[in-house]
């Protein structure tokens, strides 16, 4: 299978890599910084700086930002294979409006990733567009499930994804940047407390994985009744964090509606 990325950032860089690890070695990154090119050919990937070189893919990966999505997407119509899949990581952007643009035998699946896909532990929300095959679909799940795990969902849920997981990990980083200021505020050093907020975080999220049990029952094994945890969670409650998150949640899946 050949496979092509538009897009050499972060994300296609993270997702040429994952692939690679997968077994893939047919992989092109059309990329238009020279720098960056520079920058994956010592890697040892194959680069193009143009559009034109998806030709031949069977796959083809869009990770560019949605803003450039209708300069790329009559360039790519040119260039595709006829039976080609192209999967659009651009956040925001609606299958339908792909589709638009590009041959109608070219099957488009959507996708929302997060960043933690860089070590190999992402989250992929993935909606399949209005002309695709379960074979075709099965391959796209293949191919991002190299960098994490994926999830299929009806289209219409995909600001839910954005907010939930997309935008999810800077929940996390925001979490811990409070418990490690919350330490060194109670007396800790810089490095024992994000010591110990990193490895609470880590082994709290592989708890939980690794349980049937809600998270709400996994809080309550830990909490006593007027106990340090209770005082915690009973604060929280008091200053509106849990509604806070929901909200922020809330806004961000408005936001991405927005955005598309």
């Amino acid at each position: 299978m050949r496979i092509a990325v538009v897009g050499g950032g972060v994300m296609g860089g993270t997702l040429v890599e994952a692939m690679a690890r997968a077994g893939h070695d047919d992989i092109v990154v059309v990329e238009r910084s020279p720098e960056r090119r520079a920058e994956l050919e010592a890697q040892g990937r194959a680069t193009a700086a143009d559009v034109e070189a998806v030709a031949g893919a069977d796959v083809v990966l869009l990770v560019v930002k949605p803003q450039d999505v209708a300069t790329v997407l009559p360039v790519l119509a040119s260039a595709l294979d006829p039976e080609a899949t192209v999967v659009s990581l651009a956040a925001g952007v609606r299958t339908a409006t792909i589709e638009e643009t590009l041959p109608d035998s070219v099957s488009v699946v959507r996708a929302m990733p997060n960043t933690p896909a860089v070590i190999g532990r992402g989250m992929f929300g993935v909606s399949p567009g209005s002309r695709v095959s379960d074979d075709r679909l099965d391959t796209v799940v293949d191919l991002l499930g190299s960098g994490g795990e994926v999830v299929v969902v009806d289209e219409s849920r995909q600001d839910a994804v954005t907010a939930v997981s997309g935008s999810g990990p800077a929940y996390v980083f925001y979490l811990a940047e409070q418990m490690i200021e919350a330490g060194i505020d109670a007396g800790l050093d810089p490095e024992a407390a994000r010591t110990l907020t990193v490895q609470t975080l880590l082994g709290s999220a592989e708890l939980l994985a690794g349980s049937d049990d809600p998270p709400a029952e996994l809080r309550r094994r830990v909490t006593s009744p007027n106990g340090t945890t209770h005082a915690a969670i009973t604060t929280f409650d008091d200053r509106g964090v849990g509604e806070g998150i929901r909200a922020g949640v809330r806004a961000a899946a408005a936001r991405s509606a927005e955005l598309g």
